[in-house]
C-alpha cells in the first residue's frame, strides 16, 4: 500500500508539472486561448492525450506491480520493470509523456506547445542516455543488457520480441 501511494505522489507531482503547469504556461506566455470552436484538431487532440494519459497510468502500474517501486529516480523500482508497456518500447512514459502534450498542442493548435513538447523529447532523451540507462545498467546489470538487446529504446514494437 505505501509503495502505491509513493507512486500516485510521484505522479501526480510529474504531471502535475510537466504535462499541466508548464504546458499552460506555455500557452499563456504564447497569448494562445480556449479554442472557440471544438472541430477535428481539437477531437484529435482530446483522443491523443487520452491515449498518453492510459500509457502513462498504464507505466506507473507496471512499476508498482512488477517493479516494487515507482518511476521517480530518488525512488526507483527494487526489480527491473519489463512487462507491461516496457515488453513494448524501454521508454513508454516518455512515449505517454509526450502524446498528452502532443495532444494539447492539436487541441489548442499551438505551435509554441508543439515545441515545448520537442524540448521535452530532448531533454527525456538526454536524461535516458546521461543517467537512466547507466543507472538500470549498474542497478540490474545482465538482465538489464538483456532486455536492451530485445526492446528499443523509443521505437516501440506491437509484438514483443
Amino acid at each position: 500500500m505505501f509503495v502505491l501511494m509513493r507512486a500516485l505522489t510521484y505522479a501526480v507531482l510529474f504531471i502535475g508539472l510537466v504535462l499541466v503547469y508548464l504546458p499552460s504556461r506555455v500557452l499563456v506566455w504564447a497569448g494562445v486561448n480556449s479554442p472557440a470552436h471544438t472541430g477535428g484538431a481539437q477531437s484529435a487532440g482530446i483522443a491523443l492525450a487520452s491515449l498518453g494519459a492510459a500509457i502513462a497510468l498504464w507505466c506507473v502500474g507496471a512499476f508498482i506491480a512488477l517493479g516494487k517501486g515507482t518511476p521517480a529516480p530518488f525512488d526507483p523500482p527494487r526489480r527491473l520493470v519489463v512487462g507491461g508497456p516496457y515488453r513494448f518500447v524501454r521508454n513508454p512514459m516518455y512515449w505517454g509523456a509526450m502524446l498528452v502534450i502532443a495532444g494539447g498542442a492539436l487541441y489548442y493548435e499551438s505551435v509554441a506547445l508543439a515545441a515545448f513538447g520537442g524540448a521535452f523529447l530532448l531533454v527525456a532523451h538526454l536524461f535516458v542516455l546521461v543517467y537512466e540507462e547507466p543507472t538500470l545498467r549498474r542497478n540490474f546489470g545482465p538482465a538489464y543488457a538483456a532486455y536492451c538487446g530485445r526492446v528499443e529504446r523509443w521505437w516501440p514494437h506491437l509484438a514483443p520480441r
